[in-house]
């Protein structure tokens, strides 16, 4: 059974660690028979009436369980690592759906919550609707926005980054082949004009860190041509400083994200 676990709102400004951290150390501890899929990063509205860190940014591991009564175990096992983990001062919230639920209307919550403004109000009559678990823990509690959203976000499979995925994404080199990538099950697609189809002995440059997207519910690693046999990837991480590192003041989106430890 496929499960969805989205935290957000989980730090602060100056914090030592993000929401894309406290992520990935969920899934190391996962009960016996869980198992990740992947650990998706999703982008929420970043707007004036909407507050967060500097991002705006929700995680969400995603799991293989063996049936439905793992559920609530996973909801306190969440409830407790944000207990543990989260920063005095951010408004954590949490989500547990699995695709058994009715996600359609979490789906269109999430692709709602990317574009405009949404409130807990909404957020909670969907999570209701929906009958899936979602819960505040701490402070105005926004962090239940992106928790629900970034659930509906990667349910709908078209929408994130993946962070991690079966293997971890950090372990390939900076220069590998277009095969190695493909065979831990990430596609390889070309973006550029010609969009020629790469070989699997073709170089790759990873540029540090491969940063596949969730196309289609599946990991897709987007690559420019670079020359005959040679491919880079798309998204390299952007200097210190160029990213927006402002904070709303407004009711709804809620997402806390200190720096871009994802």
């Amino acid at each position: 059974m496929r499960v969805y676990v989205c935290f957000d709102d989980t730090d602060c400004l100056g914090a030592d660690r993000g929401t894309g951290k406290l992520v990935r150390w969920f899934t190391e501890r996962l009960p016996e028979g869980c198992t990740t899929w992947g650990v998706v990063r999703q982008q929420l509205l970043v707007h004036p009436d909407v507050p967060y860190t500097s991002h705006n940014s929700s995680g969400c591991a995603v799991l293989d369980v063996p049936d439905a009564s793992f559920l609530p175990v996973l909801a306190e096992l969440g409830a407790a690592h944000i207990a543990e983990h989260f920063i005095d001062g951010s408004d954590p919230g949490l989500c547990v759906a699995s695709e058994t639920a009715a996600l359609d209307a979490v789906i269109a919550f999430g692709q709602r919550a990317a574009i405009e403004v949404v409130t807990q109000a909404d957020a909670y009559a969907v999570a209701s609707a929906a009958g899936v678990h979602l819960s505040g823990h701490g402070g105005t509690e926004d962090g239940i926005i992106g928790a629900l959203a970034g659930v509906g976000l990667t349910a709908g499979g078209w929408a994130g980054r993946l962070v991690e995925y079966r293997t971890p994404l950090r372990g390939f080199p900076e220069i590998t082949t277009v095969g190695a990538v493909e065979e831990v099950g990430i596609t390889v697609v070309p973006v550029d004009r010609n969009v020629q189809v790469p070989k699997p002995t073709d170089s790759l440059d990873t540029q540090g860190w491969l940063r596949p997207r969730l196309w289609g519910g599946r990991p897709v690693a987007p690559v420019t041509s670079t020359g005959p046999d040679s491919w880079s990837a798309i998204g390299k991480q952007r200097g210190a400083g160029q990213g927006h590192s402002g904070t709303g003041t407004g009711p709804g989106n809620g997402s806390g994200h200190c720096g871009d430890d994802w």
